[in-house]
Order: structure tokens, then C-alpha cells, then sequence
């Protein structure tokens, strides 16, 4: 499962756009477009406050159910980009 995607998918599915994300985590919106296209450059602390904004366990980020995650992205009437 590609971490990015689930990073993706809570923040949707937080209600939440990437600026609002940036804003919130005072980060430039290009960080958060950054995360969602290669998580590889999170550190420990950026993660647990994306667990917390989001309201998703940490391992939850990384380890999601990915069907759960369309699901509720479904649901919520919300397009995933894929790109």
C-alpha cells in the first residue's frame, strides 16, 4: 500500500484540503502536496501531528485499510487523486 495515498485519503476524509493542512501545521502547501506524493521525508513528530489533526492512529497512516479508506472517501461524495 503506498503511504502517500493513505495520507491522501485521511486528510480527505478529515475534511480537510492541503491548505488548511499547511495552515494548521504552519508548513507551505507545497510540503503537504510533497507528503502526499512521497511521505519519505516525514519526520516522527510531523507524523504524530497529521495522526492527530487527521484523528487517525499513526499506524493507521502508514498500515490502513486501503478499501476502508476509499470507502469513506465514497461516502463522503470526495474524489482520490491518483496522480
Amino acid at each position: 500500500m503506498n503511504v502517500s495515498f493513505t495520507l491522501q485519503a485521511a486528510r480527505i476524509n478529515s475534511g480537510y484540503t492541503q491548505k488548511e493542512v499547511a495552515n494548521k501545521l504552519k508548513v507551505n502547501v507545497n510540503t503537504i502536496v510533497s507528503w502526499e506524493k512521497d511521505s519519505s521525508n516525514l519526520n516522527f513528530t510531523r507524523i504524530q501531528q497529521l495522526s492527530t489533526l487527521y484523528k487517525v492512529p499513526m499506524n493507521m497512516l502508514f498500515f490502513g485499510n486501503k478499501n476502508e479508506f476509499i470507502r469513506k472517501i465514497r461516502k463522503n461524495g470526495f474524489e482520490l487523486l491518483t496522480s
